[in-house]
């Protein structure tokens, strides 16, 4: 299997590729709707909630952390997540710049 060769792109696309492929699963949507609807960190089971095994939940919980979409505080015997607003506001804007590009030439290409 070939090396993905991120080093060519610039800093912006790459982190672009890594926010869009966060969403790119719908049980990590799930989780941060989830985590928006309630407005506050979990620290309970999100199994009943998203209806898919604690081992799934807790594999999608570890993707969003790394990438800094959740953060997670260990209380007891409970880790507790919740959205990281300062790096979800950064993603709102990457994508958001990234999605309000226009297509210039209003000639057909195809």
């Amino acid at each position: 299997m070939g090396v993905a060769k991120t080093e060519i792109f610039t800093d912006q696309q790459n982190e672009i590729a890594l926010f869009a492929k966060a969403l790119g699963h719908p049980a990590r949507v799930s989780i941060l709707e989830h985590l928006f609807r309630i407005d506050s960190c979990v620290c309970g089971d999100l199994v009943n909630e998203i209806g898919l095994a604690q081992a799934t939940i807790s594999q999608h919980l570890k993707e969003l952390k790394n990438l800094g979409l959740i953060q997670g505080s260990v209380e007891g015997t409970s880790v507790c997540y919740c959205i990281n607003k300062e790096n979800w506001t950064k993603m709102k804007s990457l994508l958001s710049t990234f999605l309000d590009q226009d297509i210039q030439n209003t000639s057909s290409c195809c």
